[in-house]
This record gives structure tokens, C-alpha cells and sequence, in this order.
């Protein structure tokens, strides 16, 4: 079945926004995650989490001083965490974790249409594509105000049946975000029912995990290029879920051409999963491929508190309380001193026994992402990237960019990770970046 962009727009503009009534649950399904309210971060801001301690020390609750302080996978790129307990490791990382990113559908403004032979023809970022889009891009900073749910089916869920759509698809996706009021005679009532609580102060919609294979071959989810980066892996669009009042939430004034782009909901497609090479440790090393969804470069990302702390000291007056949610990391580590993790080479998570291996293959070089507030959605015009820059340009292979956090790879592809798991360092060494590559492109010096 041909795919038309036309046709996905005016299905897109079909789907109903929720505006009084909360959606049900998904039957069959129970919800992953804390409760709403809790958090293994409620006292990040404490300052014994600042110094760090002996990593063989057992703190005055008995756990391992080195741990894992909290976990948080990004169903959707660039929109708001879902803090776990417990999480499942897949081949991409964390399950469920950045599974799905928005894009805009983008054709170029200088595309010649009439010359198929010029320079640019085989680049596909010189042809109409979808473009992924993050809180890098300004127009986007509202993306971390939106608050995916994942529901995965439960035999012990009220109404759990196997036939169930929510249960075939392997689950089901809520999406939140903050109401717009409408234009017109509608507003004003619309803004006094949420004032006075009549009016439900979020929108939502949900989509399945998986599309169904039914759905697939009559043409619902077509998979299509979408450019993460330099990779354009074939993906699943999911445009037709997506609710005009979503494309209002994220650009409320939009005026300009580009501000009215088509905007999709794209999901990783587990047949075209981008191949990780550069830093990662090879396939004859760890027995596998490493691969990732919609992550920017590996699977997983792992942040320290005390480091978090060191930033934070030295812009406080900019930002006051500068939280380690900024900087979207996978596992949040309690214990070690400020960067430390700068040279780890290999780590064990758990138990000796039985403790998974992860090699922490990078350092992660930050842009102006942190700079935006996860509980606000406001960018700050230079902080924490300012200060970030002023003294932690520290890599050889990019010294233009700040680091903070180191980049991983899991040495097997299934796993499971809890908090309070204890940290152990395998491995030290000298990490050296290697920028991003395009399909095609080597190494310098390598063939």
C-alpha cells in the first residue's frame, strides 16, 4: 500500500483531544513505574551525596555505599522519565526507553527539484525527510512536559484477556501533556472549568506498543525513514494517534513555515535498530552487535550524583537547585567522588556473583539540552552549559563541548537492574571521543 503524506495529515487532524473525562486504563494492563509523587530522587539535593566515599564501605543502612541511586527510562526522546525500581535490560538499552521520538516532516528550501545529477542527489538529508526533533531545538523546550505511561498486559489486571488489542499489542502507551484552552468563544470557559476543576488540566492519548501485524500490512503504521543524527533508520509513523491538540501544546504561535511542519510520532522499528560502532567494544568482544533505538548514541547513560553536585555548586546563583533529572541519564549513581566515572573502563552492577558487566565506553559530551527545566519546560539562557564548558572540556577527541556522564554498553543483551544495586569499577583507563559517523564514513587512520 502506497504511503502519502496528504493522506496521514488529514487522518492526523481527525483525532478527537479528551477534554473532560480522563482516559480508562488500559484493561488487561498495569502500569510500570513509582507512583506518581515518589521518587528515589527526593533527596538528591542532600549534601552527603556531594563528597565521596570508599567504594567498598556499607552505609548506616546497610547497602552498599556505591549504588544505584535511582533508574529512569524516556519512553518517548527528549519528553519526561518514567522513574522505575526495577528495569528490564533489551538489546537497546533499558526497556522501553526512548522507543519513540517525534519528527517533522522537512523539505529543503533550496532542494532542486529539476536536476537529478547535482552534488546533492544521493544525500538524503537534501530531500523532503522526516527530522527528528529534541529540547535542543527551541521551539520544542514544551517537549519534557509531556508524560508517557507505559501499561504492559497483566493476566492479574482487571479484565485481562488474551484477545484484547491492548494485550496483542504487548501493551499500550498513555501520553500527557498540559491542556491548551481553544481559540474562539470556547476559551474563556474552557481556562475557568480547569481553574475550578471541571475541566481536566492535561489532554492525552494513547498508542499501542507494538502496531499489530494486521495493522502493518494495511498500511496504518507504514515504516519510513527518519533521520536520528547521521543514521535514517525505517521506523514505524504513528501520525495518525497524534491529536491537533498536541500540535497546539507544542507550538501554541506558531507563524512561521517551519513552525507549521507536519508533526509524526515515529516508533523503532526492532528490524532496522542502528548498528553502534565507534567506542563500543566489538562484536567479537561481547558476542553480539551493539545496537540502539532512538538513544543519540548507546544504550545506556549513566550519570553520578556527587558530579551533579559539583555543577550545581558553581552556577547556584543562575540555578538554585539544578536536579540530575536535567541531564536525562538511564542510572543515577550514589557513592563515587565528582567525575570519577571519567575513567571507568568497565563496571559490574549487582552482585559479584551474578552482577551485570557494563562497559562504560565514552564519555558523554553535552549540549544546551540540561538547560532546560524538566519540571518548567523553560531553557535558561546559558546554565548549567556555561559553566559546564568553563571547566569540564576535558576529552581529547571533542574539546569544544563539556562532558558530564558516561555513555555504556551492557556486555549481554538481557538483563535486569534494580535500585540500590551495588557499583563495582572492573577497569579504569583513557577514554577518547569519536565523533558521530555517517553511513559509509571510517574512522581517520582506520580502513
Amino acid at each position: 500500500m502506497s504511503w502519502d503524506i496528504s493522506d496521514a495529515v488529514t487522518q492526523a487532524k481527525s483525532v478527537p483531544a479528551v477534554y473532560y473525562l480522563a482516559l480508562n486504563p488500559p484493561r488487561g494492563c498495569r502500569r510500570l513505574g513509582l507512583s506518581p509523587g515518589k521518587s528515589n530522587l527526593r533527596d538528591e539535593y542532600h549534601q552527603r551525596y556531594s563528597q565521596g566515599v570508599p567504594g567498598d564501605r556499607v552505609d548506616e543502612s546497610g547497602l552498599p555505599a556505591w549504588r544505584v541511586k535511582a533508574l529512569f527510562a524516556y519512553p518517548i526522546k527528549s519528553c519526561a522519565g518514567m522513574e522505575l525500581e526495577v528495569a528490564d535490560l533489551v538489546s537497546t538499552g533499558l526497556a522501553y526507553d526512548r522507543q519513540f521520538c517525534f519528527a517533522e516532516y522537512v523539505i529543503p528550501a533550496n532542494r532542486n527539484s529539476t536536476n537529478n545529477n547535482n552534488s546533492d542527489s544521493d544525500d538524503p538529508k537534501k530531500k523532503p525527510h522526516w527530522d527528528f526533533r529534541t529540547l535542543r531545538d527551541g521551539r520544542f523546550s514544551r517537549m519534557t512536559l509531556i508524560k508517557p505511561e507505559i501499561w504492559v498486559p497483566d493476566p492479574a489486571a482487571s479484565g485481562y484477556a488474551a484477545d484484547l488489542e491492548e494485550v496483542k499489542s504487548r501493551g499500550v502507551m498513555i501520553v500527557r501533556y498540559p491542556r491548551v484552552p481553544p481559540q474562539g468563544i470556547w476559551r474563556m470557559p474552557v481556562q475557568l472549568g480547569i481553574r475550578l476543576g471541571l475541566v481536566a488540566s492535561e489532554a492525552s492519548f494513547r498508542v499501542p506498543l507494538f502496531p499489530l501485524a494486521e495493522d502493518i500490512d494495511r498500511g496504518l503504521y507504514p515504516s519510513l525513514p527518519v533521520r536520528i543524527w547521521k543514521d535514517f533508520p525505517k521506523s514505524f509513523n504513528y501520525i495518525h494517534h497524534i491529536p491537533q491538540s498536541l500540535r497546539d501544546f507544542l507550538a501554541p504561535e506558531a507563524s512561521s513555515t517551519a513552525e507549521r511542519r507536519t508533526l509524526a510520532l515515529f516508533r523503532v522499528n526492532p528490524q532496522h535498530h542502528r548498528e553502534i560502532f565507534r567506542c563500543a567494544p566489538s562484536t567479537e568482544e561481547v558476542g553480539f552487535q551493539t545496537v540502539t533505538g532512538f538513544a543519540d548514541a548507546y544504550p545506556l547513560h549513566i550519570l553520578s550524583l556527587a558530579s551533579v553536585h559539583d555543577v550545581a555548586a558553581r552556577c547556584a546563583a543562575d540555578i538554585p537547585r539544578l536536579t540530575a533529572r536535567r541531564f536525562r541519564a538511564n542510572l543515577i549513581i550514589q557513592g563515587p567522588a565528582a567525575f570519577a566515572e571519567d575513567a571507568w573502563k568497565r563496571i559490574r552492577v549487582g552482585s559479584q556473583a551474578a552482577g551485570l558487566e557494563i562497559y562504560t565506553v565514552c564519555r558523554t559530551l553535552r549540549c544546551r539540552l540540561p538547560n532546560v527545566d524538566p519540571d518548567t519546560g523553560i531553557r535558561h539562557r546559558s546554565e548549567p552549559d556555561r559553566t559546564m564548558k568553563s571547566y569540564r572540556r576535558i576529552d581529547p577527541g571533542d574539546p569544544t563541548n563539556a562532558c558530564l556522564g558516561m555513555q555504556a554498553v551492557p556486555a549481554v543483551q538481557e538483563s535486569t537492574i534494580r535500585v540500590n544495586d551495588a557499583v563495582t569499577v572492573l577497569e579504569t583507563g583513557e577514554h577518547y571521543y569519536i565523533k558521530m559517523l555517517a553511513p559509509g564514513e571510517t574512522i581517520p587512520g582506520e580502513h
